[in-house]
This record gives structure tokens, sequence and C-alpha cells, in this order.
């Protein structure tokens, strides 16, 4: 319900009355008498209030937006009710000097007096008035029970008006139940408004507004603060959608996990409020952050849970320093301290800092026969919605992440400004995103959905036994009243009306196995989207440190051929004595170090070191790689000398076998030995002759030394000869012809030496 303030000043007689009323009655008295009565006041403002809202639904139906007829009558008699009370009892207060008439003013002290007055005098003459314009009350309780009769009234009235839905906003709400609900999709539908119409419209589903006598225009003012609030830094992450999407999610955990059966219609109003405000005002910086900076907040809130303190610190201030957004006022004392305990704790749980702490307490918690927690459950439930996305379908999760690391990246560009140490994940050059993803989903998401899980089903199992065994359904039943073909959400429970339905959540229907699966094979799905990204990520990486290494050799090559030919250009050109000089300045030069740059050469001179190692261990490789050539050129000719030895070998035994003499010519040697001798003489004469004894061979190899390379060959064929000798040995026998044979196959041998 909104109210235009032009009307107020439109307003007619009795409005202006109570103006002119306060004007003159207050117009005689003494400063210090002004300000003690104005105290007291303060606790009548209401009614004064009540009395213009009330003439502002007058105007309303005057318009015609409201044709109810008996409405404006029952209005314009409860407004002239409320004025008068307003007037009756501020010409009460003005008259307290009458009561304490019997005070002498020596007896007692003025400060004494002053508290009496303010205290516990009360006027009790009838006042003057005129009977035909306000009416009469035998007594104060006639007087209260009108108020309250007027305050329900209009809050029914305001409630019935509601807030109006887009089109488009309506048909995204259709899947508020969903796991797969689309929050980006209710933001752009609502025009940045995603916080305010998820809030509302959960507080409708739970009839929360009638139970705790929320007033519509204090509701929307209250969540339009939060989003003024969300977009203050403009994070790319903890924004209002964010707000929307954990408010949205903890509902779905109620629901679905029939954790709601087990709580009661303030935790459910509490759990929904911590979900809205929990993020309230961050700064888009962790808690570590503010603490190395050494910001208000942190010294404000000594370093503790700092962002955390702040969002319920600050929300609580819009409630107490306006009490026209306090969706709170109508609670009891005991509702209100009973609400704040559970919305201070489940908020500071949300303080990543306590996760391990937080999950391990839980899984205490299962292994023990006593009952859960329940301040620790309802904080477990509005921790996992906090850090649920990536158990979200890809496009939601991905988007998320997005949003998520574009944020830690402007604190690591903040970080680098400061000088300080990059956190983590806030390097935008070195984050690997991909693995970041894969160890939060293994190491933190999926083990805290998994103590949920746990949680839920020991909490909800006994409800739905002790439902089996009664033989009831184990309804909930809240408000869930459809819209309007109008496009207004009302909160007014539902009387049968057409079009109107019903949230039933039955125990009997909660099915743990379809809960888990749900958010499981999600998680499974998202890691393996991510690890396939970060095998491709790391093999980007490894190409891209490739270029750039080959980019950086040309680089330094192309700076040292530069660098050696201006060095020539200069020793060419400048005259001995300065070369020392010119080398001896710049020697003073490299090793001079300035404040500014020390570190950088430093820097310069370890990659020079660096390329110089490498430089070396290139040279190392190639000069083994020039050994190996060497060594397989050395076996190459080694066989290759092998197979000439062969040959020569199958040569000789060729030559040997056409030697051998004749059977008739080896009788006539048997008989004139005396001839061969002067043969054999000539062939030791003749130092070309192919007979020629082994001493003439190594005389002939002294005065022709060969190179080392042909040690082998000779080695060869030296156990050629001596292998042909062997065997003239063997088949010499007595036959005096054997001697030609050996000699012939020597001479064979020595003539492929020479060859070689």
């Amino acid at each position: 319900m909104s109210f235009c303030l032009v009307d107020f000043f439109d307003m007619e007689s009795p409005t202006k009355e109570i103006e002119d009323f306060e004007n003159n009655a207050l117009k005689y008295l003494q400063p210090d008498q002004i300000e003690k009565i104005w105290l007291r006041l303060r606790g009548l403002r209401k009614y004064k209030k009540t009395s213009q809202r009330l003439r502002c639904l007058v105007k309303q139906l005057e318009r015609g937006e409201a044709s109810v007829v008996d409405l404006k009558k029952n209005l314009e008699y409860a407004a002239s009710v409320l004025e008068s009370v307003y007037i009756e009892e501020t010409r009460r207060l003005v008259d307290t000097e009458d009561e304490l008439s019997d005070i002498q003013s020596d007896s007692v002290p003025s400060e004494v007096r002053d508290w009496l007055a303010a205290t516990f005098t009360r006027q009790m003459g009838l006042m003057l008035r005129r009977t035909e314009e306000k009416p009469r009350f035998r007594s104060i309780v006639h007087a209260v029970q009108a108020g309250i009769f007027v305050e329900r009234m209009y809050r029914r009235t305001s409630n019935m008006v509601g807030l109006s839905y887009p089109p488009s906003v309506i048909t995204v709400l259709k899947h508020v139940d969903t796991w797969t609900f689309d929050v980006f999709a209710l933001n752009e539908a609502s025009g940045d408004h995603a916080l305010k119409f998820i809030f509302y419209e959960l507080l409708t589903r739970y009839d929360l507004i009638n139970r705790f006598k929320i007033p519509i225009s204090a509701l929307v003012s209250f969540v339009e603060a939060l989003e003024v609030g969300y977009t203050k830094h403009k994070n790319p992450y903890h924004n209002l959608m964010h707000a929307a999407d954990v408010t949205q999610t903890v509902h779905f955990f109620m629901l679905k996990s029939g954790i709601v059966h087990w709580m009661t219609e303030l935790e459910i109003f509490a759990l929904i409020f911590a979900a809205a405000v929990h993020d309230y005002e961050h700064t888009g910086t962790t808690n570590n952050f503010h603490i190395q900076t050494r910001s208000d907040m942190a010294i404000f809130y000594n370093d503790r849970a700092v962002q955390e303190n702040h969002h319920v610190s600050a929300a609580y201030r819009l409630l107490q320093d306006d009490d026209e957004m306090n969706i709170l006022y109508n609670l009891s004392k005991d509702d209100w301290r009973e609400l704040r305990a559970l919305v201070v704790e489940m908020v500071l749980a949300t303080d990543m800092s306590c996760h391990f702490q937080q999950v391990k307490a839980m899984k205490n918690f299962l292994q023990q026969p006593e009952a859960i927690d329940k301040p620790k459950a309802l904080s477990l439930l509005l921790h996992t919605a906090d850090i649920s996305h990536p158990a979200k379908k890809w496009d939601l999760h991905h988007r998320w992440t997005t949003s998520l690391l574009e944020e830690f990246f402007r604190q690591g560009d903040k970080e680098s400004e400061l000088g300080l140490v990059f956190s983590p994940l806030c390097d935008r050059k070195s984050t690997m995103v991909a693995q970041s993803q894969i160890g939060f989903i293994d190491f933190i998401v999926e083990p805290t959905f998994t103590v949920l899980t746990d949680m839920t089903e020991k909490i909800v199992t006994p409800l739905i036994d002790e439902a089996s065994r009664s033989g009831l359904a184990g309804f909930r039943r809240s408000s869930l009243n459809s819209i309007s073909p109008d496009g207004k959400r009302s909160s007014v429970k539902s009387t049968g009306s057409e079009g109107s339905t019903s949230l039933n959540c039955s125990l009997l229907t909660v099915d743990f196995k379809s809960f888990k699966a749900t958010w499981n094979e999600e998680v499974q799905q998202n890691r393996e989207k991510w690890k396939t990204q970060a095998t491709k990520d790391l093999e980007e990486k490894a190409k891209k440190e490739a270029e750039e290494k080959s980019k950086q050799e040309e680089a330094e090559g192309k700076e040292g051929k530069k660098e050696e030919e201006e060095d020539k250009d200069a020793e060419s050109s400048e005259p001995t004595q300065d070369k020392d000089t010119t080398r001896a300045a710049k020697d003073a030069k490299d090793t001079k170090d300035t404040p500014e740059s020390t570190d950088k050469d430093k820097a310069v001179k370890e990659r020079d070191k660096e390329k110089e190692r490498d430089k070396e261990k290139d040279k190392a490789r190639e000069k083994e790689k020039e050994k190996e050539k060497e060594v397989e050129k050395e076996k190459e000719k080694d066989k290759e000398k092998e197979r000439a030895t062969e040959e020569d070998r199958e040569k000789g035994r060729a030559a040997e076998e056409e030697m051998k003499p004749e059977p008739a010519e080896a009788a006539r040697a048997m008989k004139d030995p005396v001839e061969q001798k002067p043969k054999e003489a000539e062939g030791n004469k003749d130092p070309g002759g192919s007979g020629g004894p082994k001493p003439e061979a190594d005389s002939r190899e002294a005065s022709n030394p060969k190179p080392p390379e042909s040690h082998s060959s000779t080695d060869s064929s030296q156990q050629a000869q001596n292998d042909s000798d062997d065997d003239g040995q063997s088949n010499r026998g007595d036959s005096p012809g054997s001697l030609a044979a050996a000699s012939a196959s020597a001479a064979s041998a020595a003539s492929a030496d020479d060859a070689n």
C-alpha cells in the first residue's frame, strides 16, 4: 500500500485542526516544559500517523480505486476517533500542573517535581469538546479497542491491495519450487528487483505476512532498501541476485527435504529473513582484505567475522531507524528476541573461515543419539545455500563462477595497487579457474551437501514414521494464494475463492534419494566439465609458454648480434688507449646500483645467468651428438676394413691354389733343390717382389708411416699374413714346394696391405 504525501497537505479538518491545536496549546509554555511534553508526545504520534493513513484511504475510495461504501464510513469514523484521542491526551499532558498544585515548590526540588509530572500525573477532568463532532468513550478500554479495530482494518485493507506482479515475473515464479530456478531470468523480468519479488513471494507462500502482521508498505520499503544496499558497491557476485538466489535455495531445501515440518513459523521467517540480508552492503572484498588494510569495519568488529557482523547490524539498523520499514514492528518481545538470535547466529555462520568447524560439529551431532541443535541445523542449511551454485545446472554455475572470479580479480587489482601479496584466486594472470573449481567442489561443496542430506534425513525420518503410525499425511498447510489476473498477489488466506490454491507439503511425499540425486547429478556433471576445461587450459598454457620462449630466444639472439656489431664498431673506431677507459666505464656503469634499479638489475642478471646456463647445456648436448657421430663413423670404417680384409683373404687362398706345383714339377724340385735357392734369393733382393720377407715389409712401413686411422687395417693385413703362414706351415709337410706356396701367400698379403 503506497501513500501520496501530497494528499496530506490537501486534507481539511480535522487534520488541520490537529495542527492548529498543537500550535495554540504549546504556545504559552516554557521551552523546558515543551521539551518534556514532546518526549511524552512521541509515544502518541502513532495515533496521528494512523489518522493520516486512514484519511489517505478515504481519498483513494473517493477516486474510485476501491469502491466499498461501508469501508468508507468505518474509516471516517475511525479517523475521527483517533484524532479525538490524540487531542485529549495532548491536553492532559499540557495541564499537568493542576495535579501538582498541592506540592509546595519549597519542599520538593524542581528536578523531582519535573520527574513526578512527567511520570505519574494524569488529568482526570473531562475535556471540553463538541459532542456533535467528536464521539465519547465510556473508558480508556473502549478507546484502545477502537484503535485495535482500526489497525486491523487498515492492515487488512493494505494487504488486500498487495504487490503488483508483471506478467513476465509471474511466468518465472512458476518455477520457484524447482532446483533449476533461474534467478537471472527473474531479475531481468522484474527490472533488477529479483530480491523484492522472491522475498515477498516466499513470505506470502508461508503465510508469514498474516501470521506476524507485517504491513505491506513496510515490507516493500524494507526490501527496496535492502536492494539499494546490495548495489552500493556494484559487486559482480555479492549483489541482490545472489541474495535472491540464496533465499530461493533455502526455500527449496525446506520444501523438498521435508525439514519445514520440523520448523516453527518463526524459524521459517528467521531463515528467509537471514537469507535475504546475509550479504547486505557487502564490499566485494574478503574479511582478510579488511583486516590487512585495517579498514574501519575491521577495527569496529575487532577482526572477527567482519562483514558478517556488518550485514546483520546494518539490516537491523534499517528496521530500527525507520518505523515505515520495520517489518518486525508487531512481533512480541519474545518472538523478536528469538528471531534476532536465530538471524544473528545464521548470518555469522556464513563466514567461510568457520566452514570446517561447522561441518565437523554437525558430523559429531549426527553420531550422537541426542536431537540436533536447531540453530546449528538452520545455520548449516543457510551456509549450504550460500555455496550451492556448483550444484546447479552448468549454465547457472558457470555464470556465477565468472562473476565471483571477476570480484576476486578486482580485489587482486586493489592488492596490487596497495603493494599487498595477492590473496588466493585474486591474481588475474596466474589463477587457474578450472582447477580452483574442481578443488572447491571436491573439498567444500560436495562434503557439505552430503552432511546436509544426512542431517535432514536424521531429522525428518522420525517425523515421517510418526505420521505413518498416526495415519496422518503429515501436512503442513501454508497459504499460497494464486496471482490474480490483474497481477496482484494477495497475502490474505484463501477463502476458497476462484483461482486460489494452497501449498500442501506432505511428509509422506518426501524422497531423500531424489533430494540427494537432484544436486549430486549436477555436481558430477560440472566436475567433469571443469576437468575437460582444465586439460585444455594446460595444453594452451604449454603452447603459449613455448611460443613466448621462442620469441624471447629470437629477441635475445638479435640483441646479442646487435651488441657484437656495436662492440666491433667501437673497437675499430676508438683508439687503443680509449678502449680500456671505455671498458672500465662500462663495467663501472654495470656494477653501479641505484635504489630504483637494484631489483630490476638483479632480475636481469638472473635471467642472463639462466640464459648462459641454457646455452652451455645446448653446447654440451651438441658436443655429445658430435662424439656419437664420430663413433658411428669409426664403426663404419672398421666394418669396411673388415670386409676388405676378408676379400684379401679370399684372394690369397685363390692365389695359393693357383701356385701349387704339378706333380711332375714337384718331382723335379725334389731332384734339384739347389735351383730353387737362387729364385728365393732374387725374391729377397727385389724390394717390390711379391715374395719379400717380413723384415723388408716392416722396413717399408717404417719408412712410410701411416696415420692412426689405418692401424686397424694394417693389423688385419698382418693377421691375414700370419694366418697364411700358418696355413703354409700346416700344409708344408716334407715337400719343398710348400715353401713356394707360403711365399706366394705372403706376397699377396703384402700387396693387399700396400693397396690399403
